[in-house]
Formats: structure tokens, sequence, C-alpha cells
């Protein structure tokens, strides 16, 4: 009998590990990305004022973006790119003041979110923000052109303005890499050799040369804020790093960061050099 269990056990140990990993290998994307098929119109989110568009991908698909044109010639235009959840509408609270403070504002809802086709990958998030990017770029000659990013959108954004001339990047709650997230979420799995959608923005943002804002509530749950000071870490350049003490994931426009995004855009857009670190 006590051999019997001795062979029963192990294996009965390595079957309640694998088990779980294993899922969590087959509906790793279910975690990372979390889509709204629900597609709202801008005036439900309070932005009446916004176009909705569609704009054609690299790879055939078709996304949605809402699009504030910039009210003067040579205003600045910021793209915002949302986080894991929901559409682009979890991000109008920002839109709203960006638009309020005279930006055009450009709003990219993903792949598979929200009324656009195709399904969320790393990569297919990286296509929608050049295709949204590009179509900006033809529509806005002249203007300075911000990138802001909350949570996982700011790995889209991180990406996006390593290889894309902006005149400066706004960070909110990013993370240093999704895999960092996912092995402090779960430690016991070997996530950093499972992960399909990695989002490696630290190394990616070293590659940044516009001015940087990087946001973070100190009770961040979601995403710790030593994620945001590790990515800060590696950014070379102008920059600057902005703490909200007892602010978590989700509230830091309750705190004053959008107030904080609007004053360095403006600053940007008198004089480049006006951030310090």
């Amino acid at each position: 009998m006590r051999r019997r269990l001795l062979l029963v056990l192990p294996a009965l140990a390595l079957a309640l590990y694998a088990a779980p990993l294993a899922y969590l290998y087959a509906f790793q994307r279910a975690y990372v990305f979390r889509p709204s098929q629900e597609r709202v119109h801008p005036a439900e989110a309070g932005l009446p004022g916004a176009q909705v568009h569609e704009v054609a991908t690299a790879d055939g698909e078709r996304i949605l973006v809402w699009y504030v044109p910039p009210p003067a010639s040579g205003a600045p235009v910021i793209v915002s790119f949302h986080g894991q959840t929901g559409t682009v509408a979890r991000v109008a609270e920002r839109l709203r003041a960006f638009a309020a403070a005279g930006f055009g504002v450009l709003g990219v809802s993903y792949r598979g979110y929200g009324g656009s086709t195709g399904v969320p990958t790393e990569e297919g998030l990286h296509r929608d923000a050049q295709a949204a990017f590009a179509w900006l770029e033809a529509r806005s000659a002249g203007a300075r052109r911000f990138v802001h990013g909350f949570s996982l959108g700011a790995a889209v954004a991180v990406r996006l303005a390593a290889e894309r001339a902006v005149d400066g990047l706004i960070l909110e709650a990013p993370f240093a890499s999704a895999v960092d997230v996912a092995a402090i979420r779960y430690p016991v799995f070997p996530v950093r050799w499972l992960m399909h959608d990695p989002f490696r923005s630290d190394l990616a943002i070293p590659n940044v040369t516009a001015p940087l804002l990087v946001l973070h509530g100190t009770e961040d749950r979601t995403v710790p804020i030593a994620q945001g000071e590790k990515l800060f870490g590696l950014a070379g350049g102008t920059k600057r790093f902005v703490a909200y003490p007892g602010a978590g994931h989700n509230d830091l426009p309750r705190h004053g960061a959008v107030d904080e995004m609007v004053r360095f855009v403006r600053d940007l857009s008198r004089a480049p050099s006006a951030l310090a670190e």
C-alpha cells in the first residue's frame, strides 16, 4: 500500500499542477484581452462632436476610430489607446478632456473590440496602431501628434512611438512587460516561456526619442507601480514620472492625471524642451 502511494502521489501532484497550467496556456488570450462587442456611439460617451471612421489595416481588418479634428490649424492631436477591457468608450473621460482643451483626438478601437473586425493579438494591435496613425497623418499635416496609452494600451503606445515620429508619449499605469505582470500573478507557472503576447515594452522603450510622461497610482493592484518605475528607468531622453498617492489602476483621472496630461501636451506644443525630469 505504501509503495502504491509513493507511486500515485507524485502522479497526482503532477496532474494537479499540469491541469491549471494547460488551461492557462490554452485560454491565455481570454485573460490578456477582454473585449466588448458593444458598439458605442461617441455621443453616448459624451463626445457628440466626434466622427466615427473605419480604417483598413495592413492585414485586411477594419477598425473603428473616433475622431475629433483639431479645432484650429496647428493644434495638437492625441492618439489614445485604451486598456484590455471594454471598448474605446472606457477612455472617453480622457478624450473629452483632451477635446475640451482644444486638442484634436483620435480614439482607437482595437480589432475585436466595439465594432472592429478580427481577433485581438499583440501583433494585431500593433497593426491597428500603425494603421490608425497613418490615417491620422494623412489628415493632420503640420500638427504635433502625441500618443497616449492606458494599461495595455500603454504597451501599444510604446511600440508605436518606438517606430514612428511622435511629439510626445503619455503612459498611464503602464507595465514593463505583460510577462512581468503574469509572473507576479501566477508565480508557480513558467509563464515567461508560454505567453503568446508578451508585450515587451521594456525592449521597445529605449528606442523612443519623444518626451515621455508616465503616470501611476501607488495603490495600483492590477499593474504595480514598480512596473511603471521599471519602464521609466529604461527610457532615455526627456522624461517625467508622476506618482499619485492612494490612486489605483482605473481612477487616475480622479487624482488629477488628466490635468497633468493636458499640461504636458500644452507645454510641448509651445516649446519641445519644456518638460524636465
